[in-house]
């Protein structure tokens, strides 16, 4: 089974990434995290977890300024890429291919090979400039799908909503899940 490549930047909601790395982990779906430092700070900030529990979830964890690391090549076959949280600095790195750091590579690396590259973009509100960085990281395959939640499934908690934002990712990366409950029309 192909390998996906999690990253996790300093946005606001890094537990979106947390949750991508259990679910994939359930779904014995290998994974490759990059952890970014900000990403590392912002979990002590907003969660109960610390960067190396979070690294415990992935099946192998790389340095984010090592270029060597297998993501950086395109021989390294993955099923694609999920940056969950994506921070606006990482979506304009990504839509502009300037790649100073491991995550920026493998999201360049995804585009290039053709595979999808998921990115959880958390803003709000946008401005021209960050519509239109989205607008080219799309022009260039990126799938652009912030958190945004859903209601149909009557959700009674955040980690209700959390999961259909993870599960959405999920099945934007062909991943087959049950992390939310799907419209099936009104009862």
């Amino acid at each position: 089974m192909l390998p996906v490549i999690v990253g996790i930047t300093g946005a606001s909601g890094v537990i979106y990434g947390v949750e991508a790395l259990k679910a994939l982990k359930e779904l014995s779906i290998p994974t490759h995290l990059i952890l970014s430092r900000a990403g590392a700070e912002n979990l002590k900030i907003e969660t109960d977890f610390n960067a190396e529990q979070v690294k415990s979830l992935a099946r192998t964890s790389h340095d984010p300024e090592n270029l060597a690391a297998a993501p950086a090549s395109g021989s390294f076959l993955t099923k694609g890429m999920l940056v969950a949280p994506c921070s606006i600095k990482t979506l304009s790195a990504i839509a502009n291919s300037y790649t100073d750091n491991l995550l920026t590579r493998a999201a360049d690396v995804t585009l290039k090979e053709k595979r999808t590259l998921v990115l959880m973009v958390r803003e709000t509100p946008l401005h021209q400039g960050h519509l239109e960085l989205m607008a080219r990281a799309a022009q260039m395959g990126a799938v652009i799908l912030p958190p945004m939640p859903a209601f149909y499934h009557n959700p009674r908690t955040i980690e209700d909503l959390i999961k259909q934002s993870v599960g959405k990712a999920l099945d934007s990366l062909g991943i087959a899940n049950q992390l939310f409950k799907r419209w099936s029309g009104p009862s």
